[in-house]
């Protein structure tokens, strides 16, 4: 978990070095979750992934440096290659394989926001990274607004589009027989969660997400989170209370007119910073980055 995490770290921070980066050490794991559904770990968002007679779906992609490694570690699972890919959310680390996989005929499936914000050059702004527009084959084919379903490997997959939380164009995927649900980065499990405001994303909306999921979730249900190890509805509802009162310290201080030097001193997220704060995100940043979100 400690590599995977840094590796992640190094991607997001250090963005116009990512190419260089020796992903060579990367290892794809996967984990069955139950029927046709695993969970694929590497460098970057986790992955989804229904394997049976009819095709190979797939939800995100991690880096393209990877896809040869993907591309095993499914081989290991199915000898199909992957016909069709879902996008959770727009962000290099989990549609960095777009390109490679459209080339080879997958069809790319996204909310339409996430192919409006690949096919132009994009900025986010708190982490300072810019990002030019994709090429065709990278760019989701099929989009949609509130959501749709797919019948694949006798699964009924349901992506399902959520007001603005980790960025605009977030979609959660449930699979409905195999009881799993892949949030994408609605979702960081152990880790305080990246928002990213200059794609539209907003804390409310990231809660908002949680509460969704935790009416749909069993107590059997498996949750593959964007980052951090699989969970479950109690990982989650872990999530949402963290962050639902972080934020709203945060919230009462900003209407209050305080700086924010003065909401970091004042250590919002002190009990919390043990389990959740040795991430992406240190304790500081995490009270920026909401502060910031919270102002606007």
């Amino acid at each position: 978990m400690k590599k995977k995490l840094c590796l992640f770290v190094f991607a997001l921070v250090a963005m116009p070095a990512w190419g260089q980066q020796d992903f060579s050490k990367v290892e794809i794991q996967a984990q069955p979750l139950g029927g046709t559904v695993y969970m694929l770990t590497g460098a970057g968002g986790n992955i989804g992934l229904s394997v049976g007679d009819e095709a190979v779906f797939m939800v995100d992609d991690q880096f393209a440096p990877l896809t040869p490694k993907i591309q095993e570690a499914i081989a290991k699972i199915s000898p199909k290659p992957v016909r069709s890919l879902h996008n959770t959310h727009w962000h290099f680390d989990h549609t960095g394989g777009n390109e490679n996989f459209g080339r080879e005929g997958a069809v790319i499936l996204a909310h339409e926001n996430v192919r409006k914000r690949m096919s132009v050059e994009s900025f986010i702004e708190f982490l300072g990274m810019k990002f030019k527009a994709e090429p065709r084959q990278a760019l989701p084919v099929v989009t949609f607004a509130a959501g749709l379903t797919l019948h694949v490997n006798g699964e009924e997959v349901h992506a399902i589009h959520v007001a603005p939380a980790h960025t605009d164009g977030d979609s959660i995927v449930h699979f409905a027989k195999a009881d799993v649900i892949h949030m994408g980065d609605t979702f960081f499990n152990k880790l305080y969660p990246f928002i990213d405001s200059s794609s539209g994303g907003r804390v409310e909306g990231v809660i908002a997400a949680a509460d969704r999921v935790l009416e749909m979730a069993g107590a059997g249900t498996k949750i593959i989170p964007g980052h951090g190890p699989l969970a479950n509805g109690v990982d989650l509802k872990a999530y949402r209370d963290m962050l639902a009162t972080v934020s709203a310290r945060i919230r009462a201080q900003v209407k209050a007119g305080k700086s924010l030097a003065q909401v970091i001193d004042s250590k919002p997220s002190a009990e919390y910073d043990e389990v959740w704060g040795k991430g992406f995100l240190n304790p500081q940043r995490f009270v920026e980055m909401l502060y910031k979100n919270l102002q606007k």
